[in-house]
């Protein structure tokens, strides 16, 4: 019997290195993994978890992407925020609290793993739901990104409406539907924000049933057309968590991936 996917959200992972905080809320901070190796300082890779926008899953699903990239050298921020269902969460709680913390996080890192991290722009490695805050942080804070690795992004909120992936995430992240809240679309819909300014590759698997890949389809289509420096990997056989699970078949693409943005800086 295959294995379950999901698995990776439960897989345990190394204890980080230390935690920072970038505002005043308890969420409002990030886990910091210290780079192996002995090499120069390098770019922080901030790391934005999905859970479609809500409460119940947090930064630590992501402990084994982190320590797996920071064994590779990176050194890696994974960032928390407020998600819906908690106070403060959904608009504009969430969306800002990202933005607060892909520009702060640079600074404490650097203050934090001293002569690991550069203070300059991060690179932003997100999934799913933080695949859209990570498109979201770089329309709106283009100076503070230095690339984005989308992985199977939520990037046309208006169409996930439509479709209601994960019953009602995006009306419980906005407050409503396209026709109720037009404005937070416009501010939030990675589709209604190109083009986009930093490099960006999004990775996304045929087989995904969380988020069709016609959203990425159409999304980095626009984006392109918009003049967006954008690519898009198209993964047979895989499907929604193999993108963020070390070991699986789509992890060389991804560390492929964050490695082309990763250089460049």
């Amino acid at each position: 019997m295959p294995s379950d996917p999901r698995a990776v959200l439960t897989r345990p992972a190394p204890e980080p290195d230390v935690t920072v905080a970038y505002g005043e809320h308890p969420d409002q901070i990030a886990d910091l993994r210290r780079p192996a190796g002995s090499g120069p300082p390098r770019p922080l890779v901030v790391v934005v978890h999905g859970g479609f926008w809500r409460a119940e899953y947090d930064r630590r699903h992501t402990g084994p992407l982190a320590s797996a990239l920071a064994a590779l050298g990176y050194p890696v921020a994974q960032l928390e925020y407020r998600r819906t269902g908690q106070p403060g969460g959904g608009w504009p709680g969430t969306l800002t609290d990202v933005l607060a913390g892909v520009s702060a996080l640079p600074g404490l890192a650097e203050a934090a793993l001293p002569g690991h991290v550069t203070s300059g722009p991060p690179v932003l490695v997100g999934h799913s739901a933080g695949g859209h805050l990570a498109l979201y942080a770089a329309a709106h804070a283009p100076g503070a990104v230095a690339g984005v690795l989308a992985l199977a992004p939520v990037a046309d909120l208006a169409e996930a409406y439509r479709l209601d992936l994960d019953a009602g995430a995006v009306a419980a992240l906005l407050g409503g539907g396209p026709a109720d809240v037009p404005e937070r679309y416009a501010t939030a819909d990675p589709r209604s924000l190109v083009p986009l300014r930093p490099r960006t590759v999004v990775i996304h698997g045929t087989l995904d049933q969380q988020v069709p890949i016609d959203i990425s389809r159409n999304y980095v289509a626009a984006a392109r057309a918009a003049g967006t420096d954008i690519r898009l990997i198209e993964l047979p056989e895989c499907e929604h968590f193999g993108l963020i699970a070390p070991g699986s078949s789509a992890w060389p693409e991804v560390t492929s991936a964050l490695r082309s943005l990763h250089e460049d800086h």
